[in-house]
């Protein structure tokens, strides 16, 4: 199987291509048939080998990352099958909320609700440091 026709060549191209740093919607998803490893891919470097995604190797911790499309193409899994793309994937949310969704599938998820979860959590604002007191009081 191809695993990256030319139109999704194309698209992840212009993605990786982009002037400024855009949380894309992911363009193809890829997996080992026999296995639990999947990747959901938004950007193709222009050395025509470097993707850009969502990479879960099946450990419970998927991380965005770089992957090289020659390695994808020649890892054969279990009976001997090498990593095919889903046919029927549509990205439908930016890679974030694909990536904020796992903390609580542990995996990559096209699970709705999960990801409709994720999407108001990243849409909240929330700090992650206390408020500082010793402003407050100096006012």
């Amino acid at each position: 199987m191809i695993l990256i026709t030319d139109d999704l060549c194309i698209r992840l191209l212009a993605n990786g291509a982009a002037d400024t740093e855009t949380d894309h919607v992911p363009v193809v998803k890829l997996f080992d048939p026999t296995g639990p490893a999947t990747w959901l891919l938004s950007e193709l470097d222009t050395d025509g080998d470097t993707l850009f995604g969502l990479c879960d190797l099946g450990f419970g911790f998927p991380e965005l990352g770089s992957v090289s499309l020659a390695e994808l193409q020649s890892v054969t899994g279990r009976l001997g099958l090498g990593m095919e793309r889903d046919l029927y994937f549509k990205g439908r949310f930016p890679l974030s909320v694909y990536a904020e969704a796992p903390r609580n599938a542990g995996h990559i998820t096209e699970d709705e609700r999960l990801l409709k979860q994720a999407a108001d959590a990243l849409a909240e604002p929330h700090s992650e440091l206390p408020p500082d007191t010793a402003e407050q009081t100096r006012r």
